[in-house]
C-alpha cells in the first residue's frame, strides 16, 4: 500500500503507518493536494487503485459499525456527535444508527476553518477559510460527493468550533478522562463544552475518533490548558538586587502554598535604578482563586507583583 499524506501530517501518525508496513509519501499543504498529486502520479502514471478514505460505500459502511455498537453498549442514547472531516464516518454511523432508532439524532461538528460539510450545503465553498489547526484530521476542504448527500439527509444539524475548544477538550480528554485523543477526535467534546444548553437533557453519546496527536503538541496543549485555569501563573515581581530578596520571594510564595516551576533573575531591564532587578516566575497554583491568593500574600509582604512574563498577559 501507498498511503499520501499533506507534509504537515503529524509525526506519529507517518511513522505508525509505516511501521505497519505501509510506504508513506508526504506531499502537499493539505488533503486537497495530496489527493491531487495521488491522482495524477499513483492513479494516472503507476495504474494504482484507489482507496478513497472517506468517500467510497464500503468505507462508509465499516465506519458505520462504530454506531451499532455504541447503540448494542447503551441503547438508551438520543444523540450522536460526530467529527466531519470528508464526511465517511458521520454518514455511515448516522445510517447504521438510523436504521435501529429512526429517531436518533445526529449531529455533525466541523473545524471552524474547515467546515466542508456547511459550506457544500450552503452552496458557497468560499466558508472553507483553511489555516491552521490542531485537528488536521478533518481539516478537508472538499467534502465527499457521496458523503454530502448521506449528510443532507441524515444529519439533523452541523456546529463549528473554534481552536480554543479544541485544545481544551484535548485537555480535559487527557487530564479527566485519561484518554489520548488528537484534536480531530476531540471536537465532539468541544461541541458538547461550548454550547452545553443545545444538548441539556439529552443523552449523548461522543465519538473519539483518534489518538495520533504527537507528544510535543499533546504537552503544548496541556500546558496552555493549566495556564487558562490559572494552574500555571507567570509573575514579574520587582526586588532590590541585593542578598536575600530571592529566598524572600521564594518563601512567601511556599508559605503561600504555590510551587515555584521556574525562575528568571533579570538584571538588565529592570526599570531605571541599577540596584533594582526584577524576578520572573512561573508558578504552579490550585485554581484562580489561589493564584489571586498568592498575589495578594506577595504584595502585603510589600513586593510590586505583575502577571505576565515579558510582556506577556495570560487572561
Amino acid at each position: 500500500s501507498v498511503i499520501v499524506m499533506p507534509t504537515n501530517t503529524p509525526f506519529t501518525k507517518v511513522r505508525n503507518t509505516r511501521d505497519l508496513g505501509g510506504e508513506v509519501i508526504l506531499h502537499g499543504e493539505s488533503l486537497a493536494e495530496s489527493q491531487a498529486f495521488l491522482e495524477e502520479e499513483l492513479i494516472g502514471r503507476r495504474g494504482m487503485t484507489l482507496v478513497h478514505p472517506y468517500d467510497d460505500p464500503k468505507v462508509v459502511a465499516g465506519q458505520g459499525t462504530i454506531a451499532l455498537e455504541m447503540l448494542a453498549a447503551a441503547p438508551e442514547l438520543d444523540t450522536l456527535v460526530i467529527p466531519i472531516g470528508g464526511g465517511g464516518l458521520i454518514g455511515g454511523m448516522a445510517i447504521a444508527a438510523h436504521g435501529i432508532k429512526p429517531e436518533l439524532r445526529v449531529v455533525g461538528v466541523e473545524s471552524a476553518g474547515y467546515p466542508s460539510a456547511y459550506a457544500a450545503l450552503q452552496g458557497d465553498l468560499n466558508l472553507v477559510k483553511g489555516g491552521q489547526t490542531i485537528a488536521e484530521g478533518i481539516a478537508v476542504r472538499n467534502i465527499g460527493k457521496l458523503t454530502i448527500e448521506i449528510i443532507r439527509n441524515e444529519v439533523a444539524e452541523l456546529m463549528r468550533v473554534e481552536e480554543a475548544a479544541i485544545e481544551r477538550a484535548v485537555g480535559l480528554l487527557a487530564n479527566i478522562e485519561k484518554v489520548i485523543a488528537e484534536g480531530a477526535g476531540a471536537v465532539g467534546l468541544a461541541a458538547l463544552l461550548s454550547d452545553p444548553a443545545r444538548f441539556a437533557g439529552r443523552k449523548v453519546g461522543l465519538v473519539i475518533c483518534g489518538g495520533n496527536i504527537d507528544s510535543r503538541l499533546l504537552a503544548s496543549v496541556l500546558l496552555r490548558q493549566l495556564v487558562h485555569e490559572s494552574r500555571l501563573v507567570s509573575l514579574t515581581i520587582d526586588i532590590e538586587d541585593r542578598p536575600g530578596f530571592l529566598a524572600r520571594v521564594a518563601g512567601r510564595v511556599g508559605e503561600s502554598g504555590g510551587n515555584i516551576v521556574q525562575v528568571h533573575h533579570e538584571r538588565l531591564h529592570a526599570g531605571t535604578h541599577a540596584k533594582n532587578a526584577s524576578l520572573e516566575l512561573l508558578i504552579e497554583a490550585q485554581d484562580e482563586a489561589h493564584a489571586e491568593q498568592i498575589i495578594g500574600d506577595l504584595q502585603a509582604a510589600g513586593f510590586t507583583v505583575r502577571r505576565g512574563v515579558g510582556g506577556m498577559e495570560f487572561d
